[in-house]
């Protein structure tokens, strides 16, 4: 099959990883603070040219804003990112890795500097998440979150090459 085909499946199996993987670590007391609804209101920012908030908190309530996070998450954030892992290699000219587990894991890593540069800075939580919700751990939240999203794009593309 396609890698990149693959790669957007892996992404959507790693999506739910992450979900499983945030629930659990709420559980332990390590929250991002970032809700599906906030994904989702910004996501619909983007779509009225809002791209960043003083912050999101403080901004009303959008219809919708909890399936448009869902959406986004899955589609763009979860199969949509997953590409970059092929691309990558296809732009650098550099051979695919052997072990995708563990290339997917350290794409998951890398993967985490998203939140950390555009989506927490876009929240208005600065970057690294710095002035997040009180008693959130932006910072370690979206990277324990990411290693599972980054193995889940690696099993797929291992089991399906």
């Amino acid at each position: 099959m396609e890698i990149s085909i693959l790669a957007f499946l892996g992404g959507l199996v790693g999506a739910v990883l992450m979900d499983i993987t945030e629930t659990w670590a709420a559980k332990c007391g390590i929250r991002s603070g970032v809700s599906i609804a906030l994904v989702g209101r910004w996501c619909l920012g983007l779509l009225r040219g809002k791209f960043i908030y003083a912050n999101i908190l403080e901004s009303p309530s959008l219809p919708n804003e909890v399936r448009a996070g869902w959406v986004f998450h899955f589609l763009i954030g979860g199969g949509g990112v997953a590409l970059l892992y092929p691309c990558f290699f296809w732009v650098t000219h550099i051979p695919l890795p052997h072990n995708h587990l563990l290339g997917g894991i350290v794409f998951g890593l890398l993967t985490s500097l998203l939140p950390w540069f555009v989506l927490l800075p876009s929240f208005g939580w600065g970057v690294f998440g710095r002035r997040a919700p009180k008693g959130s751990n932006a910072l370690l939240a979206s990277t324990l979150s990411h290693i599972p999203y980054g193995f889940g794009v690696g099993v797929v593309i291992a089991a399906g090459i």
